[in-house]
């Protein structure tokens, strides 16, 4: 039959399995004290994350309305930027015309007496008189 080691395990047997079961008693203890830790756990971050998304929602309306807003006053004002820059252009436009126009006055100013001096000089030279002239006597007639 049995041994006297067999039986002296096989009397060990009960008390052992007692120990067992308590051990498993506390690991099922422990796991469901886990699985409630991480239920609550899940709920925070659940509701952190409802409280993250309407945040987000809030800030994406605001955005939204303030760019709404930006662009509104950016069409108004561009309207406004480009009349201004029209009647500046134009006025520029006035004064450039006015300006070219003296600038030829000048520039028909300036070729006639060109011409008259080149003319004087030609014939001067022509007729001799340029020789008999010295720089002594053409700084007297100047007043130098």
């Amino acid at each position: 039959m049995a041994t006297k080691e067999a039986q002296a395990q096989l009397a060990l047997l009960p008390e052992r399995v007692s120990v067992l079961e308590t051990k498993v008693d506390t690991g099922f203890q422990q796991l469901y004290q886990l699985r409630d830790d991480v239920k609550e756990q899940l709920a925070d971050v659940k509701a952190d994350v409802k409280d993250m998304h309407d945040c987000l929602d809030l800030t994406r309306d605001a955005v939204m309305a303030e760019l709404s807003k930006m662009q509104d006053e950016y069409r108004s004002n561009s309207v406004k930027y480009f009349e201004h820059a029209e009647k500046l252009h134009a006025a520029d436009s006035v004064i450039h015309d006015k300006m070219d126009a003296r600038l030829d006055d000048l520039e028909k100013a300036k070729n006639k007496y060109t011409m008259y001096i080149m003319v004087a000089l030609a014939f001067a030279a022509g007729t001799g008189w340029l020789n008999a002239v010295s720089f002594p006597h053409i700084l007297k007639f100047f007043g130098l």
